[in-house]
């Protein structure tokens, strides 16, 4: 789930799930296929797929993230066998191997992204509030007024911590002493970089956090504790400040043939990929 929020552009796109166009430092590429992709025969076509190696719930090496068992859904179905670029998604993402040639297709993009030619959008979700069970804090809104004492955590974008949506949307309430920042990218030596913000409301370190969907609702099912995942309302903080965004995957502009083919695709297979979503813990508006 891996995009930089309102500061880096994407009509304020913070969503977790590919952080392409953040400002922070870009990091070395690995042009290798995934192991049972290197001796395809003749007859067998390659779905080359650029993805993060340590970026679940997304994807990873291992290829246990649910952008990974989708690619492979839709391989099978187009008689091909995936080929993965590793990239970790940082600045340079979709240049160094989309636009560079290495791959054809990124399997989680917004729909509005520009720098590639999305297909339909497969999943839309929201931002969420996380907050422990036991805690009834039922918090919907950024104007429950409880948000001005409580502790809380936020995503930041990059190394330079450029400002999410909720951020923004907190600024812009004068809500800000009481704020955490834990970086979309977190620990990229752990094997779950993204987890550190959802362990933070289980652990108490913070009383409610604002978190990308996909990610809160994976890694809130892997703790000891119970926690609430409450969308954020409303979707959209006027004058305009979104916090729901469609996700499409992407092609190179100008590869009208593959894209028409995802689409296809992702019709005939939306009730696979629902599920797929859903034993991810994937929240979807």
């Amino acid at each position: 789930m891996r995009y930089a929020g309102v500061g880096c552009r994407v009509s304020g796109v913070g969503a977790v799930l590919l952080t392409l166009l953040s400002c922070a430092t870009g990091c070395a590429k690995t042009r290798a296929n995934s192991s049972d992709t290197r001796h395809p025969t003749p007859d067998t076509r390659i779905l080359r797929v650029c993805a993060d190696p340590n970026n679940l719930p997304y994807s990873n090496e291992k290829q246990q993230g649910f952008e990974n068992a989708i690619a492979s859904l839709i391989a099978r179905d187009l008689n091909a066998r995936v080929a993965y670029t590793w990239f970790p998604q940082r600045r340079g993402f979709v240049r160094q191997t989309l636009r560079h040639g290495d791959c054809d297709v990124i399997m989680g993009i917004p729909s509005n992204f520009d720098q590639a030619l999305p297909t339909t959008a497969y999943y839309r979700s929201t931002y969420v509030f996380v907050t422990r069970s036991d805690r009834h804090l039922g918090i919907t809104s950024f104007d429950d007024p409880r948000l001005t004492r409580l502790h809380i955590g936020v995503q930041m974008i990059g190394n330079d911590h450029v400002n999410s949506p909720p951020a923004h949307a907190l600024a812009k309430r004068g809500i800000i002493d009481n704020v955490a920042g834990y970086t979309v990218y977190g620990d990229y030596r752990s094997q779950t970089p993204g987890r550190d913000i959802v362990d933070a409301v289980a652990n108490g370190k913070v009383d409610v956090a604002v978190v990308w969907g996909p990610q809160a609702g994976y890694f809130a099912r892997q703790e000891n504790v119970a926690l609430d995942i409450v969308p954020v309302s409303p979707q959209i903080d006027l004058p305009f400040l979104p916090f729901v965004f469609d996700i499409s995957m992407g092609v190179r502009r100008g590869d009208n043939a593959l894209r028409d083919q995802l689409d296809q695709e992702i019709e005939k297979r939306r009730a696979d990929i629902e599920r797929i979503l859903d034993h991810y813990g994937v929240p979807r508006v």
